[in-house]
């Protein structure tokens, strides 16, 4: 499946967000923030803290929980491993940067842990294996030697807290969850003393990207995901009074429409989502959605487009290139508010 945004706009390579925000202006919340109304088409321009000023008293501001694991391994011969998603305990598909090799095969590892090759993961970019230690020994070994996923436009190696967010609790995720990342608890206190209320859900995500210009199919691309009671009483009492529902990245919108069915509506769930949203997609909770900018290639923006039109959204990201707006999980962030 072909994403239908692809190629349609060039990223210019200063564009390319490599260093934490707090490097270089010393808060991680000093980052802009582009607001498109999919409703008057208006695109506005803005410092983060006007997210205080852009939402109102009871609006419920949804979260991932999830946290980023240290996905990137090395082999005692210098292959890089790159996690994707754990199948159980001791199993899980990973991307073998550079190379394929055949089940049966072994990768070693320090410390003498080992893993299998089993088959072909999910996708036939990524390989399941098999380690020799399982459960929190195998998290354990992640954190002692693994290292966070460094893409080619991140030029120097940063510490696995860079890629996390100040509210994330519960480690899965091989990729950040980067549309939450510029909060900070000080920013979220003052929206919670303004009357904003916060609900939390967790998906763990996968690999973004296999190398060599492939990209995940989100229909074939599974992640696990929860969405506890307590957050969809939140979501039925605010969407009862009105109330608007915002989410804190794709994840969140990803998790709640996968939560939803037609029958008896948003459930407390958990369990495996593949649910790919795009124009023909008809959102069900989320009223607006906090999210970085997306690279052409990424099925991302096929979500985005369930929001805004498709020229909308590509009109304010040629306005977002114009305006030197940086992406990546170190950039900036774009809120956009649904069209009715």
């Amino acid at each position: 499946m072909k994403n239908s945004a692809v190629h349609s706009f060039q990223l210019p390579s200063e564009l390319h967000a490599s260093t934490p925000v707090e490097i270089i202006h010393g808060k991680r919340d000093n980052v802009r923030l582009m607001i498109l109304n999919g409703n008057s088409n208006e695109v506005n321009h803005h410092s983060f803290d006007y997210i205080i000023e852009s939402l109102s008293p009871n609006d419920l501001l949804i979260l991932n929980t999830s946290r980023t694991i240290p996905s990137s391994l090395l082999t005692i011969d210098n292959v890089e491993i790159r996690l994707s998603r754990k199948i159980d305990e001791a199993i899980w598909d990973v991307l073998i940067v550079g190379e394929k090799r055949e089940s049966g095969g072994e990768l070693l590892f320090n410390e003498n842990v080992k893993a299998i090759i089993i088959e072909e993961g999910e996708v036939p970019e990524l390989t399941r294996i098999q380690f020799s230690i399982g459960g929190n020994e195998l998290l354990h070994f992640f954190y002692q030697y693994g290292e966070p996923i460094k893409y080619e436009y991140i030029d120097s190696p940063w510490a696995l807290q860079s890629y996390q967010t100040v509210y994330s609790s519960t480690p899965g995720s091989v990729e950040m969850n980067s549309a939450g990342r510029a909060f900070t608890w000080r920013l979220l206190q003052k929206l919670m003393n303004k009357g904003v209320k916060l609900g939390y859900i967790c998906l763990h995500t996968g690999l973004s990207y296999f190398e060599d210009n492939h990209w995940p199919d989100p229909t074939t691309h599974a992640e696990w995901f929860s969405v506890p009671k307590q957050t969809v009483d939140q979501i039925n009492d605010a969407k009862s009074s009105n109330n608007r529902i915002i989410a804190v990245g794709t994840t969140v919108v990803r998790a709640l429409e996968s939560a939803y069915n037609p029958h008896d509506g948003l459930r407390p769930s958990e369990g495996l989502t593949n649910l790919y949203i795009n124009k023909e997609t008809e959102i069900k909770i989320v009223d607006g959605l906090l999210t970085g900018f997306h690279e052409p290639e990424a099925s991302h923006l096929d979500l985005l487009t369930a929001f805004v039109d498709k020229d909308l959204l590509l009109s304010a990201y040629q306005i977002a290139i114009r305006e030197q707006y940086m992406w990546h999980e170190f950039g900036d962030l774009n809120l956009i508010w649904k069209a009715k």
